[in-house]
C-alpha cells in the first residue's frame, strides 16, 4: 500500500505519469439533470388541459350528486400539485444549470492558479 506523505507524491514521476489525468469535472451530469427537469415541465404542461377535459360535462350528467363537490376538490388539489411541480422542475433546471457553470469556472480558476507553478522556471530547471 502506497503511503502519501505530501502533495507532490500524488502528482506521480516528475515529467509525466499520470500529469492531467487527475480529478476532472464534467457538466454532462448536471445538464443531463437539467433537460430532465425540463421534460417533466414540458411533460406536466398538457396535463391541466386534460384533467379539465376530462371533468367537462360531469356537472350536467350526474345532477345533484354531493359527491361533485368532492370530486371537484380533488380536482382543484391535483390542479395545484402539478402546478407545484411543474414550478419546482422549472427551478431545478436552472439551478442544476447553475451548478455545471459555478464547476466549470471553478476549475479553470484552480487551473490557472497552478499555470505559474507549472512553468519551467527561466534557465530551464525546476522552480
Amino acid at each position: 500500500m502506497a503511503v502519501v506523505r505530501r502533495l507532490s507524491d500524488l502528482a506521480g514521476p516528475a515529467g509525466g505519469g499520470d500529469r492531467g489525468q487527475g480529478l476532472k469535472h464534467s457538466d454532462g451530469p448536471w445538464l443531463r439533470a437539467a433537460d430532465g427537469a425540463d421534460e417533466l415541465v414540458a411533460h406536466l404542461g398538457p396535463v391541466r388541459a386534460e384533467l379539465t377535459a376530462a371533468h367537462e360535462g360531469l356537472a350536467a350528467g350526474a345532477g345533484r350528486l354531493t359527491a361533485l363537490a368532492e370530486l371537484a376538490a380533488v380536482r382543484e388539489s391535483w390542479e395545484r400539485r402539478i402546478q407545484a411541480a411543474q414550478g419546482e422542475c422549472g427551478s431545478l433546471a436552472g439551478k442544476l444549470r447553475a451548478v455545471a457553470r459555478a464547476q466549470g469556472a471553478t476549475n479553470e480558476a484552480v487551473r490557472s492558479s497552478f499555470a505559474p507553478v507549472a512553468e519551467p522556471a527561466p534557465g530551464g530547471g525546476p522552480r
